[in-house]
Parts: C-alpha cells; sequence; structure tokens
C-alpha cells in the first residue's frame, strides 16, 4: 500500500520539526544543559514522533477503507499500530 504525497506533507513538516529538535537536544548535551531540561526537550521529540507514525497508520488505514485492493490485512495494520506503541 502506497502513501498518498499529498497526505504525508504535515507528516514530513512533524519530522522535520522533530529533526530540529533531535539536534537541540544534542546541542544541550553537548553544553552540560540540565538533566531535566534535556529530557523534557526529548520527551516532545517522542511524542512529535509517535504523532508522526500514527498519522502514518491513520492514512493507510483511510486508504484501506477507500480502495480495498490495496488494504493491508487486519494483522499487518495491528502490527504497524502496535509498533508504535
Amino acid at each position: 500500500m502506497k502513501l498518498d504525497p499529498d497526505e504525508m506533507v504535515p507528516v514530513i513538516n512533524r519530522l522535520r520539526r522533530a529533526e530540529g529538535q533531535i539536534g537541540g537536544v544534542i546541542r544541550m548535551l553537548e553544553d552540560g544543559r540540565q538533566c531535566q531540561d534535556v529530557v523534557i526537550q526529548l520527551a516532545a521529540v517522542i511524542r512529535a514522533l509517535d504523532k508522526a507514525g500514527f498519522a502514518i497508520i491513520a492514512s493507510g488505514v483511510r486508504r484501506c477503507v477507500a480502495d480495498p485492493d490495496e488494504a493491508l490485512n487486519l494483522e499487518q495494520l495491528e502490527k504497524l499500530f502496535l509498533s508504535l506503541a
């Protein structure tokens, strides 16, 4: 099942922001910043990545409903969903 590039624009934007956040976390570590500040930023990156993953899965589910010929089976969808859990 292929993803719709138009639906992936917000996901790509989210991932680019997360990429910037990861760079920020690395700089914080290199600068010897406080543990709690680093962990807070790292948690924000993790949430951004999780949201991107769930958005991709949601797009895939919509495509499966719209075009059953391209559909993944239930086991494959469940495996994708649980991989983010």
